[in-house]
């Protein structure tokens, strides 16, 4: 069988991996959008290119395997079946519901991109939209992708085709994220792959640890904490409680959290429950500005059966995970833009988690000068972003073209990051043995990273790892 590395590779996002097997049966292991700009570690472009979107042909594909809903994983799901494919896509029921919301609140973008350009009268702007038409998919293209999804269910073997079967095991990471475990008889000869997907951490909230992977001749690795450790070794409930004790208790302050809509705001919000239903905190106004959050949120409360013994356990003493006294989803532009005037204590709840559109700017640009206000940095912010601007100190920003002087505190914390650190991901690999295991390839990570924990996985004696170059392939 060959693998050929089509993305997320030497940088983290637009996961894309195609697995050929014999009888030229073709399976893609996630379909992510690239979300980085092009880097120079060494990238070449793919042996094969199509005038199309994608480094093959669309029709040419049998299967989709999809480890879990986020973009980076799964946003190009839509343009694959504009292309032409027409098979099915393998996932878990709830990456199959959380792709659903994610990619149709993609689509719903595009058409307003798509609409403004529409709206001008420049020849210019306009040739710019027809091009932008046949880049940018929309609902039809969701609806398609979504009607050809296949929920199974974890730690059972799938039969995909003859003499090939997969396995879902629980990621972590985000609710319904799993390893894959594909293995192929080729030639009367048995061989195993394992694509990780992103691995999670322990013990974070709402989640299930990532389970043990069996035994595999290759290992597919991500590798974005592979060079560090989280910072912050205080459990969630407690780093919360200390900022919000400094910042809305101490004095009467106003905390903005910049998060994604899908996995981080959930974990925040049963914090925040358990905060004031265990500790009894005092109860200050909660706001999530996401319609993407709500929705988010009840597909995870239609799946406690998935999430941890603890949230399983708190659900059934409080019947709630997200809902608690003093909390309220802003569903309306409206009702976002009045909590501005709301004159006590309170936390604010947004999208984008980098501070890189979606409601959080309007928040983030009427609190910016408040030396009372603080805005709180929860996860990775790309460079550029202006949640990297306010972590790098910057003075002054611009926020749809107005310049607001930078007067907030600026904290963070990165105990709700995701994504397991090196140390996790040492655990992830050592379950595998070194004298059986045939190659590990190194995805998923800036490149720095990889090769960091590339030498690290030397020093515990797998000296049997590559660091794929974008379009490179392997024979397995």
């Amino acid at each position: 069988m060959k693998l050929s590395f089509l993305g997320a590779a030497r940088q983290v996002t637009g996961s894309m991996y195609l697995l050929e097997l014999e009888d030229d049966y073709r399976i893609l292991i996630d379909c992510g959008s690239d979300l980085e700009r092009s880097s120079s570690n060494g990238q070449t472009t793919p042996a094969v290119t199509h005038p199309g979107y994608f480094p093959f042909e669309a029709s040419s594909i049998n299967l989709v395997l999809l480890t879990h809903a986020h973009v980076d994983h799964s946003g190009n799901l839509p343009n694959l079946f504009r292309e032409g494919y027409e098979g099915q896509i393998l996932c878990t029921e709830p990456t199959f519901a959380l792709t659903n919301v994610l990619l149709k609140d993609a689509a719903s973008l595009n058409q307003k991109r798509i609409n403004e350009l529409n709206a001008s009268k420049k020849q210019r702007v306009r040739d710019r939209q027809s091009q932008m038409q046949k880049d940018l998919f929309l609902d039809r293209q969701v609806r398609e992708a979504m009607e050809n999804v296949v929920p199974i269910g974890f730690n059972r073997k799938f039969k995909v085709a003859d003499g090939v079967d997969v396995t879902f095991i629980p990621a972590g990471h985000l609710l319904g994220a799993a390893h894959i475990v594909i293995n192929v008889m080729e030639n009367g000869e048995r061989k195993s792959i394992c694509f990780s997907g992103d691995i999670g951490r322990k013990n974070y909230p709402l989640l299930v640890d990532p389970a043990t992977v069996p035994q595999v001749d290759y290992l597919v690795c991500e590798s974005t904490y592979g060079n560090r450790l989280h910072e912050n070794l205080m459990s969630p409930e407690d780093a919360l409680a200390d900022i919000i004790q400094r910042t809305c208790i101490d004095i009467p302050g106003r905390l903005i959290i910049p998060s994604f809509s899908v996995g981080r705001t959930q974990a925040l919000l049963y914090t925040l429950n358990r905060l004031y239903t265990e500790r009894n905190f005092p109860p200050i106004r909660v706001f999530s500005d996401s319609p993407m959050a709500f929705e988010s949120s009840k597909i995870y409360s239609q799946h406690i059966k998935m999430l941890s013994t603890e949230a399983r356990e708190f659900f059934k003493e409080n019947e709630a995970l997200f809902d608690f006294q003093n909390f309220q989803f802003l569903e309306s532009s409206k009702a976002s833009k009045a909590v501005s005037n709301f004159g006590e204590p309170c936390i604010i709840i947004s999208s984008s988690g980098m501070v890189q559109g979606g409601r959080v700017e309007y928040h983030v640009a009427e609190n910016i000068s408040n030396p009372y206000a603080t805005i709180l940095i929860i996860g990775y912010c790309a460079e550029g972003t202006l949640g990297w601007r306010l972590l790098n100190g910057q003075q002054t920003l611009s926020i749809k073209g107005t310049d607001h002087q930078v007067l907030a505190n600026i904290e963070k914390i990165d105990v709700f990051s995701g994504h397991g650190d090196r140390n996790d991901l040492i655990n992830f690999v050592g379950m595998q043995s070194p004298e059986s295991l045939k190659n590990i390839f190194l995805v998923h990570g800036e490149y720095e990273s990889m090769e960091s924990f590339k030498a690290t996985l030397a020093e515990e004696g797998y000296p049997q790892v590559i660091i794929p170059k974008k379009g490179e392939s392997y024979e397995l």
